[in-house]
């Protein structure tokens, strides 16, 4: 895992004051828009070791979300479904056609969120390491995360989240605050079984085969996509018909997926 954020990676940074908050993007390369959001507690620096390979070819734009990096919070819980309503404000204020939209765990739930809200602003969808049910996660990092809140600030100060946080947020004081507000969005159960169900935009299930939960998670994900059901035939006639897609990446984990040339070579295998 990496221990350190820090990155060369440059792109055009700015604010824009959409949907009630002041939201941080950068834009990196040229090309067919992606939306790129990053997980809890990260900011888009994370994706700095894939970024290169990712805009090659596309116009991509990191999101810094609701209290995180560059984006100062507001008075409102962490909660999956009203952030996407940021992206889709932003996509609209970005006047962007379509932009295929890309997000990891926290990120992960905010994109399916946004096809699900907002499906005709979506190309297509990758969603990274991203659960669907709570009760999905292994039951000791449920544990873990019950324990998420102001007191634990003195565990996170070695942490690259701590570290890039106090680098760059508007408010680096803050910081508890997020770690209390994360603490409380995961600890309520949550159930986006019917969600999915219902996506109308092609989608790419990514995950780590060492993930925050089984495999066979993002296997019944597949499933409700209408994949993973028959064989695929030899022109590809058994496949989703909606164009879906499952990629489980090997030697991999939660925590260092989202820097992977991996996830990045099945994201642009998927988009292009």
């Amino acid at each position: 895992m990496k221990t350190d954020w820090t990155t060369d990676v440059k792109g055009t940074g700015r604010h824009a004051d959409v949907n009630g908050i002041n939201l941080y993007y950068e834009t990196h390369g040229a090309g067919r828009p992606m939306i790129l959001l990053h997980g809890g507690l990260g900011s888009g620096e994370m994706f700095g070791p894939v970024l290169p390979q990712l805009a090659e070819r596309h116009q991509v734009v990191t999101v810094d979300l609701q209290g995180h990096g560059r984006t100062a919070d507001i008075d409102r819980p962490i909660d999956i479904r009203l952030m996407a309503g940021d992206i889709a404000a932003l996509i609209e204020h970005l006047e962007l056609t379509k932009p295929d939209v890309v997000g990891y765990s926290l990120g992960g739930g905010v994109a399916l969120q946004t096809a699900v809200q907002f499906p005709a602003t979506v190309r297509r969808l990758v969603a990274v390491s991203a659960n669907i049910r709570s009760d999905a996660i292994y039951p000791e990092i449920r544990a873990q995360q019950s324990q998420v809140n102001a007191a634990a600030i003195d565990f996170m100060k070695d942490t690259p989240m701590y570290q890039l946080y106090q680098r760059v947020a508007p408010h680096p004081e803050d910081f508890p605050r997020l770690l209390t507000k994360i603490g409380e969005s995961m600890s309520k159960p949550f159930d986006f079984t019917d969600d999915v169900r219902g996506l109308q935009v092609p989608t790419l299930i990514v995950a780590a085969d060492a993930d925050m939960a089984p495999p066979t998670h993002y296997v019944e994900v597949f499933k409700l996509l209408g994949g993973g059901l028959r064989d695929g035939g030899w022109t590809g006639e058994g496949r989703p018909k909606g164009g879906h897609a499952l990629a489980i990446l090997p030697g991999l984990t939660h925590y260092n997926i989202f820097s992977s040339p991996l996830f990045a070579a099945a994201t642009l295998a998927f988009l292009e």
